[in-house]
């Protein structure tokens, strides 16, 4: 039971950096939309959490079982853990944010994270309620 319980912490704690260590590479994205020459980028969030917890598949998500079966992001290249966004009108300046793109990132990552905390949080009640449970019988 405490295995479980432990496990499935770790996981939601790595879901739970990797939600705000995007959050950071968003509002950097966000900040730098004025910046010329200034690369948006991203992360694969499903790649990074399989490579961070050292699992073969996310609950939930879907596995490539063949090359080239899912592309990662449209128009996107993979750059280590990073992937570099493909503006979607050409700039004079060569800077790829595009605000909506951002924006609406942001808004979902900040709507996982709250979730990732939420779930945390209701694991941690049912298990000490649990326990409470035990100790008055």
């Amino acid at each position: 039971m405490i295995n479980r319980l432990t496990n499935a912490l770790n996981f939601q704690a790595q879901a739970l950096s990797l939600r705000s260590e995007r959050q950071r590479q968003l509002a950097s994205n966000i900040a730098n939309a004025d910046t010329p020459g200034y690369q948006a980028r991203d992360m694969d969030f499903a790649r990074a959490l399989r490579e961070a917890t050292g699992s073969a598949a996310v609950p939930g998500a879907l596995n490539v079982t063949a090359k080239g079966h899912m592309a990662p992001l449209a128009g996107a290249r993979a750059d280590h853990e990073k992937l570099y966004a493909s503006s979607a009108q050409t700039n004079l300046d060569s800077n790829t944010v595009d605000m909506d793109r951002e924006r609406a990132n942001f808004v979902d990552n900040t709507v996982k994270y709250e979730a990732t905390l939420r779930f945390i949080n209701g694991s941690v009640r049912t298990t000490l309620d649990a326990m409470k449970s035990h100790n008055a019988a």
